[in-house]
């Protein structure tokens, strides 16, 4: 299924960006991984060319997706370098958390700039081409966070819910066409982001967040892949993510009664 396709990757230099991308070098893919520091995409170009088949190319493009022009520029580099991509998987993402008093407008934005307008830049610089070929994958990667809140999560969950907004029109539009839309919507992982995150995150946000248990990277890529090959719309990795997000989706009353109860037993709130 991958075999000699050209996959564009953001945030490929770490985490399931990264992860992602092994796999799909491993299964014959050529692969353009985008991130911004230079020196981490070529750590990681070099290592996903480890695992490329005879005759595949892996190629770095330093980028930062929040920038429309960048973002649009960097794919015309790509087309350039390596032809027009088959599959796009908006990977690139950031986390921040916080009681709602404490985040700046700043913090808004700049989450808002990667995991939203990231993902919609990347999309908008290959649409046309998926068009004009009639055939293409979108995958975004978004998060259980983007399809019900959690504590401490304002803006990020802000971003998240925007992208699943994006993925769910998209598909609905693209539904008539050969182009394909992957919405991935995992719980917490392991990962650079989710280590950065443990080092202040709020006892709520914790508590809450953990509910369902952290996966590991490689249960969230292979599930990633597998639910891609089956054709999956929506991919939830872990049995118990889906069940939250069943119960969630079913019984959102009873949910909601469930995380409130869960807080208020650990609740502490800001420091004003």
């Amino acid at each position: 299924m991958f075999d000699k396709k050209l996959i564009v990757i953001t945030g490929g230099s770490s985490g399931l960006g990264r992860a992602l991308a092994l796999r799909f070098a491993g299964r014959g893919a050529n692969l353009a991984i985008i991130a911004r520091d230079p020196d981490r995409l070529e750590k990681a170009r070099l290592e996903i060319s480890a695992r490329c088949a005879p005759g595949r190319r892996v190629e770095a493009f330093s980028c930062d997706v929040s920038d429309h022009e960048a973002a649009a520029g960097t794919f015309d580099a790509i087309r350039g370098s390596m032809g027009t991509p088959d599959m796009l998987v908006n990977s690139a993402g950031i986390l921040k958390e916080g009681y709602f008093e404490t985040l700046p407008p700043e913090t808004f934005r700049q989450v808002m700039d990667i995991n939203f307008f990231g993902a919609l830049h990347c999309t908008m610089a290959v649409i046309k081409a998926f068009r004009a070929r009639g055939a293409g994958t979108i995958v975004n990667i978004a998060s259980l966070g983007g399809r019900m809140p959690s504590f401490g999560y304002a803006a990020y969950c802000s971003s998240k819910f925007a992208l699943v907004g994006l993925t769910e029109t998209l598909r609905c539009e693209l539904a008539p066409t050969k182009i394909r839309v992957h919405l991935v919507c995992p719980g917490e992982f392991d990962s650079p982001m989710v280590d950065d995150l443990n080092t202040y995150r709020t006892v709520e946000n914790r508590v809450l967040t953990q509910t369902v248990p952290v996966l590991s990277l490689d249960r969230v890529a292979d599930e990633t892949i597998a639910g891609i090959m089956k054709g999956r719309y929506l991919i939830i990795p872990g049995r118990a993510g889906r069940f939250l997000d069943a119960l969630a989706r079913w019984f959102p009353a009873s949910s909601r009664v469930i995380v409130d109860r869960r807080i208020k037993k650990f609740y502490r709130g800001p420091s004003l």
